[in-house]
């Protein structure tokens, strides 16, 4: 991998900065992959003030980037904060920022500058209030990513892979909303995605069910055999190798996670609950069928833990680990 990872700071006010801070002192101990943060350099220095960091902070270019630079000085591509980033205090008056940082970290991988994106975690009220019209991070990467790219949501650690069907929802909504996602299709993104971004030549899906057992046969719940059973049908006549509708509470032991690569859920705790409980600080969020590379760290702004030097940067150096084995992967 030429080109460094692409990570844009997050919310100035949340851990974004500390944590791009905190990975790039461990960059040798713990073997962090070459990056530039897209961030206000201000930011970053009284953020690493505040932590008692002596860390060089260098603006830079994608173009001027290099390894060796990386490792003498904290490469910064600068986006201009409106507000100060007051710890623990989000200013919607920094939302054209932080929005800012993310599509100049797209558009730098689209121009083949940076390998891959990894964003640090925004704070989405405040994106809200300061006329962000997105829901978060994933919904605003698709558009950014153009027609033909619906992004999909993994998430990846302690050896497990998990994907919601559906995600930030009410659980009186699922139902509804299964009737009309698009199961075989996200499927099968999931499979294309565990070849070209995982190298796995012969990719096996687990598909939750949505009712205790699996519906029981029915006395349970008909949406295994109406809606589940049928679209797993029509992907194994397409050769694939799909297991399920599953049981979720007895697919997730060390047993039964070795008899898959990926598990497909039907709603947002019921594949995060066992990521979590697994590797509940190096949790990495992967965006899927996309024409670039974006993770993220597992987690939210943490605005309580902001400058404290609590905030933990295990799921971001995660994050940036697996950005770099995914665009790897890709190239190969």
């Amino acid at each position: 991998m030429s080109a460094p990872l692409a990570l844009s700071f997050g919310e100035p006010a949340g851990i974004g900065p500390d944590l791009i801070l905190a990975a790039w002192s461990l960059k040798h101990s713990v073997a962090v992959p070459p990056f530039v943060a897209i961030a206000d350099p201000a930011v970053l220095a009284a953020r690493a003030r505040a932590l008692r960091l002596e860390i060089p902070i260098v603006e830079t270019t994608a173009a001027a980037f290099s390894a060796d630079r990386f490792a003498e000085a904290l490469p910064v591509l600068p986006v201009a904060c409106a507000a100060p980033g007051v710890c623990g205090t989000p200013d919607p008056a920094n939302a054209a920022a932080v929005t800012a940082a993310i599509a100049e970290g797209v558009r730098l991988c689209r121009d083949g500058r940076a390998a891959a994106i990894v964003t640090a975690p925004i704070h989405k009220a405040a994106l809200a209030a300061g006329g962000f019209r997105h829901p978060g991070h994933t919904e605003f990467l698709g558009e950014l990513a153009g027609p033909g790219h619906t992004p999909i949501m993994m998430l990846a650690g302690g050896g497990l892979r998990v994907v919601p069907l559906t995600v930030h929802c009410a659980l009186a909504e699922v139902p509804a909303r299964l009737r009309a996602a698009p199961l075989a299709e996200v499927a099968r993104a999931v499979l294309a995605a565990l070849r070209a971004d995982f190298g796995i030549a012969r990719p096996r899906l687990a598909v939750a069910g949505l009712n205790p057992h699996a519906g029981e046969d029915g006395l349970m719940g008909r949406e295994e055999a109406e809606l589940i059973a049928p679209a797993l049908a029509a992907l194994r006549a397409e050769g694939h190798d799909v297991q399920g509708p599953l049981p979720a509470d007895t697919m997730f032991h060390a047993e039964a996670r070795a008899g898959y690569d990926a598990a497909l859920c039907m709603y947002h705790d019921q594949a995060l609950i066992p990521l979590k409980t697994l590797d509940f600080h190096g949790g990495v969020n992967i965006t899927l069928n996309l024409p670039f590379v974006r993770t993220s760290p597992d987690h939210g702004t943490a605005l309580a833990l902001a400058g404290t030097g609590k905030a933990r940067p295990d799921s971001l150096i995660a994050a940036l680990r697996t950005a770099a084995e995914i665009a790897k992967a890709r190239a190969r």
